[in-house]
C-alpha cells in the first residue's frame, strides 16, 4: 500500500488547499509508476540516462552517485538505483554495476538492447573533465562493447557566462530555448549554452553543455534540440527546468539517500520515482 506523509501546515490555508491537494495527487501518480506528460522525441531505441553525486556538507560521511535510465520511447518510465561511495569524489566508481542492471532492465521491457545510449552527466567541474574522458566514460564504454553507441554528455550550471537579448540601450533576458554554441563557447570543445526557463526577474543563467563522446554521430542540431526538450520532462514542476529531466531526477534521489535514507532501498523501487 503506497502511503504519503503530509505536513499539516501543508493544508492550513484553505484558499490554496485545492491546488496543494492536485499537486499531491499528481506527484502521488508519479511515485506509484504513473506519468504525466511527455513530449515528442523522435527516437528509436535509445537509453537516455543522467547522472549526479551527493557528498555530505561535513566531509565525514559517504558519497552518493545517483544513476537514472529511460525504459520506454516516450520518455516517461525510468529506472533508478544509488550507488553509495565510502570516499568523497566526484568522478564516481561502480557506476557500471548500475549501467549494466539499468540496460538488463531496457532490454526486459522492450524485449532488446538500445541501439544508442546519451548520458547526461553533472557535476563535473572544469578540472575534471580530462578525468572523466580518461576514466569514467571507458567504464561505460566497456560495457557497451561495440554493441550499443555512447554518446556523453557533461552538463554544468554553475558558469559565470550570462546571455541577453536586444540592443545596446535595452537588454533583456533571452526567451527559452536561446542557445549559443559558438564565439563565447570553447575553441577546442564540442560544447554549447542553452537558456531554457523563462525569468523575470534578475538575470538568468544559462546552463553549460559539454560533449565528450559522440559515437552515434547526433550532430549539434539533435543533441541541442534533446537537451532543450528534456527539460520538459520533469515531474515536479510543470514548466521548464535548467537542466534534463534526467539529470535532476538523479540529483533528486543522491541527495534523498545522501541526506536522509543514508542505505541502499529495495529493488522493487527502482522502477518508480519514489524520490520526488
Amino acid at each position: 500500500m503506497d502511503q504519503k506523509v503530509i505536513n499539516a501546515k501543508t493544508l492550513c490555508n484553505e484558499t490554496k488547499n485545492r491546488s496543494v491537494v492536485q499537486k499531491i495527487l499528481l506527484q502521488m501518480n508519479c511515485k506509484m509508476g504513473g506519468s504525466l506528460w511527455t513530449v515528442k522525441i523522435p527516437f528509436k531505441s535509445v537509453m537516455i540516462c543522467g547522472i549526479d553525486s551527493y557528498h555530505d556538507p561535513s566531509n565525514r560521511g559517504n558519497s552518493v552517485a545517483a544513476f537514472v535510465a529511460s525504459l520506454n520511447a516516450s520518455y516517461t518510465q525510468w529506472y533508478s538505483k544509488a550507488v553509495i561511495q565510502t570516499k568523497s569524489e566526484e568522478i564516481v566508481n561502480g557506476l557500471t554495476s548500475s549501467f549494466e542492471a539499468a540496460l538488463n532492465s531496457y532490454k526486459k521491457r522492450n524485449g532488446c538492447l538500445p541501439e544508442s545510449v546519451i548520458i547526461y552527466r553533472d557535476g563535473v567541474g572544469d578540472g575534471q573533465l580530462s578525468t572523466c574522458s580518461r576514466y569514467e566514460i571507458p567504464q561505460f564504454a566497456s560495457i557497451c562493447d561495440n554493441r550499443i553507441k555512447l554518446t556523453f554528455i557533461v552538463v554544468q550550471k554553475r558558469v559565470n557566462t550570462r546571455i541577453f537579448s536586444g540592443s545596446a540601450n535595452q537588454l533583456d533576458n533571452p526567451l527559452p530555448g536561446t542557445l549559443v554554441d559558438e564565439h563565447i563557447t570553447r575553441a577546442h570543445m564540442y560544447d554549447f549554452f542553452l537558456v531554457s526557463q523563462l525569468v523575470r526577474q534578475g538575470t538568468v543563467s544559462p546552463t553549460h553543455f559539454i560533449v565528450l563522446q559522440d559515437d552515434a554521430k547526433y550532430g549539434p542540431d539533435i543533441i541541442q534540440k534533446l537537451s532543450y526538450k528534456l527539460c520538459f520532462l520533469y515531474y515536479n514542476w510543470s514548466g521548464t527546468i535548467r537542466i534534463p529531466a534526467c539529470c535532476m531526477y538523479a540529483h533528486k534521489l543522491a541527495y534523498l539517500i545522501g541526506q536522509s535514507i543514508q542505505r541502499n532501498v529495495a529493488d522493487s523501487l527502482s522502477m518508480k520515482l519514489f524520490y520526488l
